[in-house]
């Protein structure tokens, strides 16, 4: 496990406006993201365009603030919470003398820091890699004295030294590796699925309260923390629902808006999980203003790895500070569609093993019937 950096490096961060509705969220989103990574933000830099700047996303004056508050700062890192090209990357570094990073890089430094499973750090180290190889050309100079740091963990470390031939090798070994544990995985999952236990996925934005929720159900004892992508692994364990037997339970990593597409290819296997449930309970941070674009989200994210038409259980979490009662939603042909619960103090976790209970037992009645008309 990676540990963080003792002196948090101290980071300044930018948010420029292009007229997006919630540009306060992404602000505190991105807040989240560098104190995860381990940085403490000491200033924040905004300001309205109508596009990125081609040479320096920000614009010439905007990249003389960001000057101006690292040295007020004694920052030693810019973070863009935006995708930054590999030429911007190099002219900003040219121009401020420090480090930049963008999402991409902060999201992947994250996955680095946290990935714990053998397969959950070479899903992180190829997605890291692939996101290198379009920036190997930098004259980096000036941090060839500097040690790791926010950006550079994981394969970073001897980005001067890797040339694209190794790096090609690297990413053919690692895609191969996780090829061979996805098809391991695989086989061991038909053979749950051929089961008769009902199988559920927990979904939902990082940080809605998926791991929470998965410990007050199981008692799992699984890290969770107010931290985004506290989970980076697949977790399963069974759950004993009274009047409907051991079901299987899977948490998985949290998804985010924007969500490097490297990352959502390296974290196929992980979500694959997803995809072979029976049933997903899509876990949303009801007391969050930005609720419904994190659906919205998670919802794109389900379409990338093909769950999109899933069966989905929308479970409004956090109801304690909502002050909303607990309860089940139907729609007008009676399934359920929602349960408002509280993870944190147990409310309304009643009705969602009730819910789950009339799940397990519906899947039985169809095995039945279909075993009944085999027999026939």
């Amino acid at each position: 496990m990676n540990e963080r950096p003792a002196a948090g490096e101290r980071a300044v961060i930018v948010q420029m406006d292009f007229g997006q509705p919630d540009f306060e969220d992404q602000l505190e989103e991105v807040r989240l993201l560098a104190e995860s990574a381990g940085g403490e933000v000491v200033a924040e830099v905004g300001g309205r365009r109508h596009s990125p700047d081609p040479k320096t996303f920000a614009g010439k004056g905007k990249v003389q603030d960001i000057a101006a508050m690292l040295a007020a700062g004694e920052a030693d890192l810019v973070i863009f919470n935006h995708e930054l090209s590999p030429a911007q990357e190099r002219n900003l570094e040219r121009e401020l003398k420090c480090r930049v990073i963008d999402r991409t890089s902060l999201i992947l430094d994250i996955f680095a820091l946290r990935a714990s499973s053998a397969e959950g750090k070479l899903q992180v180290e190829l997605a890291q890699l692939e996101h290198l190889s379009t920036r190997l050309v930098r004259g980096w100079t000036h941090l060839e004295r500097q040690q790791g740091g926010i950006g550079m963990r994981g394969p970073g470390e001897t980005q001067l030294e890797t040339d694209r031939r190794l790096l090609g090798k690297r990413v053919k070994l690692l895609k191969e590796r996780l090829e061979k544990l996805s098809r391991q995985r695989g086989v061991q999952r038909r053979a749950r699925m051929r089961g008769d236990v009902l199988n559920v996925s927990l979904v939902g934005y990082t940080n809605a309260g998926k791991s929470t929720l998965f410990n007050a159900l199981t008692h799992a004892g699984v890290f969770a923390a107010d931290q985004l992508f506290a989970t980076l692994d697949t977790t399963s364990r069974k759950l004993w629902i009274e009047g409907a037997g051991n079901i299987v339970i899977s948490d998985t990593v949290g998804f985010i808006r924007d969500l490097p597409h490297s990352l959502v290819d390296a974290f196929h296997a992980t979500l694959e999980a997803a995809i072979d449930a029976d049933i997903l309970l899509h876990i949303v941070d009801s007391a969050s203003h930005a609720r419904d674009e994190q659906v919205f989200q998670v919802n794109n994210v389900l379409e990338e790895i093909g769950a999109r038409d899933m069966q989905q259980v929308i479970i409004w979490n956090k109801i304690d500070l909502t002050e909303a009662p607990p309860g089940i939603e139907r729609d007008e042909y009676g399934n359920i569609t929602r349960v408002r619960v509280s993870a944190r103090s147990g409310e309304g976790l009643g009705l969602l093993r009730d819910a789950l209970a009339e799940y397990a037992l519906a899947k039985a009645e169809a095995r039945r019937k279909v075993l009944a008309a085999v027999h026939h």
